[in-house]
């Protein structure tokens, strides 16, 4: 219902995409309860678990190796401002011999070692490149922390839109969703929370929107990625999506949760690609910790 019912029309659908993970689980305990005792309503579920098929895959994903060699590596992760460490993320980005990064919540000042093409105007995301970046700007936005840059880069004699998104974020803290012994203190959490998500939601819609109709005006084709504060099967995903692929979903292998600080299965992190842009690998390198995101790694080709 996400794809076709925004935030600003009834919010809580979205809140309800956060809870996908646990709502599969709990729907294949029943059927496996069911099948134990040989319900006939076990075999309804199968059936209709079929059509959730592809939304599972958005968050597991096996795909087999693609057999073309890329020619274009690009790396997206959110550096909560270098908390963690400028050295261990310029030493990670270094070590990945990426041509494109994505940076947000990253204001590093000096562009990355053999990276000539340094788009550094903005406070909040970064685009770095090996090869020449032709235009740059932002993608205007009407919200109060979120922002999206652009830079038009030539690749192989092609010239590609690359858009780094960064959503509005919820701000929230760990300690804000940690439940406690205390049934009223948690009740007062959750009303919180709430508070702070479902209006996020509907500022998501609004910058969503401005951001998709930047990209199908693109001359180019595209390449999307970014933090996008959304998890999959909720309205941002679908809307951004439309007329691209998602990498992951294309290549991806095992999981795709990319923030981690909460202990909860959370893919918020994404690269979509236009059609005519073969994607060939798509990880989330969960080897580091050099932020409270996994770096983003994700291969095409570009003829």
């Amino acid at each position: 219902m996400n794809a076709y019912v925004p935030p600003r029309v009834f919010g809580f659908l979205d809140l309800l995409s956060l809870a996908f993970p646990v709502l599969t689980i709990i729907n294949i305990l029943l059927i496996l309860f069911w099948i134990f005792r040989r319900k006939k309503r076990a075999v309804i579920f199968i059936l209709l678990s079929l059509f959730f098929v592809t939304p599972v895959r958005r968050w597991i994903n096996y795909s087999p190796e693609k057999k073309e060699r890329p020619n274009l590596r690009i790396v997206t992760l959110n550096a909560k401002s270098g908390k963690l460490g400028d050295d261990k993320i310029y030493d990670f980005i270094k070590s990945q011999n990426a041509d494109v990064v994505f940076f947000q919540e990253y204001n590093n000042k000096n562009p990355l070692e053999g990276f000539r093409y340094f788009e550094n105007n903005f406070p909040i995301v970064k685009i770095q490149s090996k090869f020449p970046i032709l235009e740059s700007g932002q993608v205007k936005t009407n919200v109060d922390t979120g922002m999206c840059i652009f830079a038009d880069i030539k690749i192989n004699e092609k010239i590609i839109r690359f858009v780094n998104v960064y959503m509005e974020p919820f701000s929230l803290e760990k300690k804000m969703v940690k439940p406690t012994e205390d049934l009223d203190v948690n009740e007062e959490k959750a009303r919180k929370v709430l508070r702070r998500l479902i209006p996020t939601f509907k500022k998501h819609q609004t910058q969503i929107n401005e951001i998709k109709e930047f990209v199908n005006q693109s001359p180019y084709p595209v390449i999307v990625g970014g933090d996008f504060n959304a998890v999959p099967n909720s309205y941002e995903y679908y809307k951004i999506s439309d007329g691209l692929q998602d990498a992951f979903l294309k290549v991806g292998k095992g999981s795709g949760t990319s923030f981690h600080d909460f202990k909860f299965p959370l893919r918020i992190d994404y690269v979509f690609s236009s059609e005519s842009i073969m994607p060939i690998s798509y990880k989330v390198d969960r080897s580091v910790k050099i932020s409270d995101h996994f770096p983003v790694l994700a291969e095409f080709f570009v003829e």
